[in-house]
Order: structure tokens, then sequence, then C-alpha cells
């Protein structure tokens, strides 16, 4: 149990103080922005998520500069990212700020890799993320910290930048799966 291990716990057990934050209903006021209004919950919620995030590449930066990675590390540390964007994108959808059919496929895909990195794991195989899932989860965790904060500050100028965003995650979540899934497929061919 390495410090880079410790960092993506704590960020497995940020989860249910952010959902809690987006889920009870908190009275705390809302900010006007633009065109917009900024419950104050949800900007607190966004702050948490966008630290999470951070730890991400934080844990991961240690892990390689120190030579700690560690089989243990490569589970939790992808685990960690699935299960803060789909509670992230499950709330969304039902604060009315994501349309389900994206996060349906969004989550679809994540379950598909987990999959394929069961079957690794079955055969004795660690499959770590490459480059590309990299991308895809940077692009998700802007466009959700983008939505958690309703488009603020783009709402001031109208433009619609956490949707925009959204929809580059979606993208990349789908290169990156079929990417994946060539790349590894293999495990699939060759599984008992």
């Amino acid at each position: 149990m390495n410090i880079p291990n410790r960092i993506t716990i704590s960020r497995i057990l940020l989860i249910p103080v952010f959902i809690i934050l987006l889920s009870v209903p908190f009275n705390w006021g809302e900010w006007d922005i633009g065109e917009t209004s900024l419950p104050i919950a949800d900007f607190v919620a966004a702050i948490l998520f966008i630290f999470a995030s951070a730890t991400d590449w934080v844990d991961g930066y240690y892990a390689r500069k120190y030579n700690l990675v560690t089989n243990l590390g490569k589970f939790l540390d992808p685990l960690a990212d699935k299960l803060l964007v789909s509670a992230a994108l499950i709330l969304l959808v039902e604060m009315g700020l994501a349309p389900a059919w994206v996060v349906i496929i969004i989550i679809s895909r994540e379950f598909a890799v987990t999959g394929l990195r069961l079957v690794a794991a079955g055969e004795g195989i660690v499959l770590a993320a490459g480059n590309m899932g990299k991308l895809k989860t940077a692009t998700q965790m802007v466009g959700i910290a983008a939505l958690l904060l309703h488009n603020f500050p783009f709402s001031f100028i109208g433009f619609p930048f956490a949707t925009i965003m959204l929809y580059i995650a979606l993208f990349f979540t789908i290169l990156s799966g079929v990417d994946y899934f060539i790349k590894n497929w293999h495990v699939m061919r060759d599984s008992k």
C-alpha cells in the first residue's frame, strides 16, 4: 500500500461525499452567472470533483517518478476514475444537465473495457490504460466539471463550452474504446 495507491483509495472515498452534495437538497443558495444560476452545493461538488480528478494525475505522476507502479495501482486507478465519472454522469442526468443517451454510451464503454480487463486478469494479464484512454478520461473530467459549474465562466458570453466538452468526451470515449479492444483483442481470442 504505497502513497500513489493511498491517493487512489482517497479518491474512491471522496465519491460518497460528492454524491451526497448533489443528492441531498442543501439550501445554500445560488449565484446568478450570465444566463444561468449556479447552486452553491453544485459549485462545492464541482470543486470536490476537480480535486478528486486532480488526484488522478498526482498518483500517476508520483507512481511513475518514484517507480511505484503496482498491479494494484493499475487496477485501482482506472476503477476509481470509472466510479467517479459514472457517479457524476448519472447525477448530471438526474439534474437535467446531461442527455441520458450520452451517459449510457459512456458508461457502456466503461463496462465493456472492465469486462475485457476481467478476462485478462483471469489469464494473469494486467491491462493498463493507454494514452487514448487517458485523453478520454481528461476530456470527461473537463466536460463533467464544466457541467457541474453550469457552464461557468462561459455562461457570461453564452458559449456552450460544457455541452461541447461533453460531446468531445463522448467522441474520445468511443474512439478509445474501439482502440482498446483492437489492441487487446488477443486477450479475448486466446482466452480459455
